[in-house]
């Protein structure tokens, strides 16, 4: 079994300004950590650029205890076209709704569920409701075109437990006290575009090999192969990405490194307001 713990999903943003507005003032969340990169990650954390970027991760509390978004801003790069891979995130909070109409941000709806879009087009589904687990964040929904494709790869070779299923979606997580994964299948083709994301969970770094071991095995695809990240001044990090039946990228970090990397830096917002203040757009 993978002992995994879900951590966080990446975004890539065109306007560092317009979504840091959106993240803090709108939804209430903090900034927890900000670093500055002058060339492309090895793993394409940035994606397929090969350029100076940034990470910005936010979320409401501390990446050891809740799921956050990673936010990735790539110089030069005003915005990306969105595909149908991305669903969404589900987060149950009270204020955010009301936060949203004091600030005139605009709130749509799907069927009966409210929810807001960020910038860059990401929906963020508003449950006006406290969570009863700890963190505010408890979905994230990818879209699939074979649900049963996709649970055999979720659930069978990557060992999540399924927690609700119906006719074309499925709820999946290591811990039903984490933040839940939600696959939903579409009749579309699925278009990952240049937006795609990629989500990302901690394991013990001994679990790492096994995960290798067993997708090479059952002819997955692994997009980068275990391999060592550094950030200035901070720690080292092994990840392995792999790639589901559809092109989502699945991130797979080791626990040991990634606690020491993640710890909230007090002075991240100061760094992150210092760069954008230098940013093309302002």
């Amino acid at each position: 079994m993978i002992p995994g713990r879900a951590l966080h999903y990446v975004l890539k943003i065109g306007d560092r300004a317009k979504n840091i507005h959106f993240f803090k003032n709108i939804l209430g969340m903090k900034v927890l950590r900000h670093e500055e990169f002058t060339e492309g990650c090895d793993a394409q954390c940035n994606g397929p650029y090969d350029n100076r970027w940034s990470k910005t991760m936010i979320g409401f509390g501390p990446e050891s205890d809740f799921f956050v978004v990673e936010l990735t801003y790539n110089y030069g790069v005003k915005s990306y076209e969105l595909g149908n891979d991305f669903g969404g995130i589900t987060i149950h909070d009270k204020d955010i709704l009301s936060r949203a109409k004091n600030l005139n941000y605009e709130i749509s709806k799907d069927g009966e569920r409210e929810f807001l879009t960020s910038p860059d087009g990401y929906k963020f589904f508003i449950e006006n409701a406290e969570s009863t687990s700890p963190d505010k964040v408890t979905k994230v929904t990818l879209h699939c075109t074979n649900l049963k494709q996709s649970l055999e790869y979720w659930v069978g070779l990557l060992d999540m437990k399924i927690l609700c299923q119906e006719d074309n979606s499925a709820t999946l997580s290591y811990d039903e006290k984490q933040t839940s994964l939600e696959l939903k299948e579409i009749s579309d083709p699925l278009n990952r575009a240049k937006a795609y994301g990629r989500i990302a969970f901690a394991v013990p770094a001994d679990i790492q090999p096994q995960i290798d071991e067993k997708i090479k095995a059952n002819k997955g695809t692994i997009l980068t192969p275990l391999i060592s990240l550094d950030t200035p001044g901070k720690a080292t990090v092994q990840v392995i990405i792999l790639g589901d039946p559809d092109g989502h990228e699945i991130c797979f970090v080791n626990e040991e490194g990634f606690s020491e990397l993640s710890q909230v830096d007090p002075k991240s917002d100061e760094s992150l307001e210092k760069y954008i203040k230098k940013d093309p757009f302002q």
